[in-house]
């Protein structure tokens, strides 16, 4: 067999088996994004055409959830449609900032998110008591435009960003916040996915490997609920991330 095949392949079972873990993260709470983009950046992949090839596997995970979600979902449903409406204007804005941007600010930028997941991780944000309030108030939808337009940009870390904003301004509870999670995700991914295409930033071959590891990864994640080893988890994928940070800070300069 050709050896540039078997590279290709190789890494295209590296990417299947990353999507699996981030699909699984994505859903549980978020940050599985800073494993793919900074694995398929360290396996040699463009920065530009990785965060394209990202998305092609972020719709793959959402529809995997929604699927998982659907009894759950039924009754949020038009309002996660209403609310990632908000999410779709900064999306497609923060999209074309990333197809332009250097690649070395890019992998620089990931260097700080990937460092703001890891303190996230290992120390949870303190958030208010749930409360029940209907009213979105006119800083929670301002919020939605700019989620949109950082998961356009970057979507590494977009799950925390979700989390604290549906938390601290919506007052919604954490089961209720992933089920919207989820279907914004997939909505604003879908006009983004739209400028990676027209700009000929995706791997398709890559894509079609990590786009299935996110679909069992994220299957799996909605429909269980684990607790047991959490804590390890969190450890070994911190110190993994600190790793890749590591690696792509020396490399951008």
């Amino acid at each position: 067999m050709d050896f540039l095949l078997q590279e290709h392949i190789l890494i295209a079972v590296c990417l299947f088996l990353v999507g699996g873990l981030a699909g699984f993260i994505n859903v549980m709470a978020g940050g599985g994004s800073v494993l793919t983009l900074g694995s398929m950046i360290l396996l040699g992949i463009d920065p530009q055409v990785a965060n394209g090839t990202n998305r092609v596997a972020l719709v793959a995970e959402s529809v995997s959830a929604i699927i998982a979600f659907k009894r759950k979902l039924q009754n949020d449903m038009i309002d996660s449609f209403k609310l990632s409406l908000w999410t779709i204007p900064g999306a497609v804005i923060g999209a074309f900032f990333a197809v332009e941007i250097p690649n070395d600010w890019f992998q620089r930028i990931l260097v700080i998110v990937i460092l703001f997941v890891i303190v996230t991780i290992l120390m949870p944000l303190k958030l208010p008591e749930e409360r029940s309030s209907d009213n979105y108030s006119p800083l929670f939808y301002l919020s939605l435009i700019f989620t949109g337009f950082y998961g356009g940009f970057i979507q590494a870390g977009i799950g925390f960003v979700i989390m604290v904003t549906f938390r601290q301004l919506a007052g919604m509870k954490l089961l209720e916040i992933n089920i919207h999670k989820v279907f914004l995700v997939l909505i604003y991914t879908i006009p983004v996915l739209g400028v990676f295409i027209w700009t000929n930033n995706i791997d398709w071959f890559y894509a079609l490997f990590l786009g299935a590891g996110n679909f069992i990864g994220a299957w799996w994640s909605a429909g269980v609920a684990v607790r047991k080893g959490e804590r390890v988890i969190k450890i070994v994928v911190a110190i993994s991330m600190l790793i890749m940070a590591t690696k792509l800070l020396i490399d951008s300069f």
